[in-house]
């Protein structure tokens, strides 16, 4: 995944001294990487998990005098001073609600201010959620868009210039307990935090045997647009 996100921060054209936004920082991973495209500018990493929020400080602590942390949920009206632009990666699909998600970057983002982003899209982790389904619980899609339904969501927040598009990205991890790891960690865990705890295990090791080969079907679905005038 930070592979990915470096490739999608690759699409945010920065002259270096600009504010911007990192919407979802996670640990820190990606961020670093946008802290060294802006020597003399200034990064607001925002995340919702105060977890993820601690090992950002100690990996960004060598750029403390650049960086600003934001506790909040992006499906609030975030509390920042406008920015130059929006960059996120591996957030968005985790957001139910998209039209306040979106409201609410406009509403932070200078006028022709960029938004560059990548989340799952629609088809993403499709394998898993039938082998889920086959293991008797039916996990939720819907918050996988497509292009089409992105590109409308953005629009009537005011941006323009939008372009969306998907990127199959499958994705194979080591068998085993790695893959394990990988399914209970990242693509099941708000899944199994929700079932008692006897019951984790045995589902999670049914989904596995349902998949059999340990392929991730990722889609990412991939977002380009500027902030229009503001109404």
């Amino acid at each position: 995944m930070t592979r990915w996100g470096v490739t999608v921060l690759d699409r945010l054209h920065l002259d270096g001294h600009e504010r911007v936004l990192d919407a979802g920082c996670g640990s820190g991973r990606v961020t670093e990487h946008l802290c060294q495209r802006l020597p003399r500018g200034r990064v607001i990493a925002l995340d919702l998990s105060s977890a993820m929020l601690v090992e950002a400080r100690r990996r960004l602590a060598s750029y403390a005098n650049r960086v600003s942390f934001v506790r909040t949920s992006l499906a609030h009206p975030l509390p920042l001073a406008p920015v130059d632009a929006v960059f996120s990666t591996a957030t968005f699909h985790w957001i139910r609600d998209h039209e306040a998600l979106f409201s609410n970057l406009a509403a932070v983002l200078h006028p022709g201010g960029q938004l560059v982003a990548q989340c799952g899209g629609a088809g993403n982790i499709a394998r898993v959620h039938a082998a889920a389904r086959a293991a008797g619980v039916d996990l939720d899609p819907t918050h996988f868009a497509t292009p089409a339904e992105m590109q409308q969501r953005l629009e009537a927040a005011g941006f323009i210039d939008v372009q969306c598009w998907l990127q199959p990205e499958p994705t194979t991890l080591a068998p085993g307990e790695p893959f394990e790891t990988y399914l209970r960690t990242v693509c099941l865990r708000p899944h199994l935090e929700q079932l008692p705890e006897q019951d984790r295990q045995p589902f999670l090791r049914e989904v596995m045997r349902q998949l059999g080969e340990p392929v991730i079907d990722y889609v990412r679905l991939n977002l380009h647009a500027r902030r229009g005038a503001v109404r």
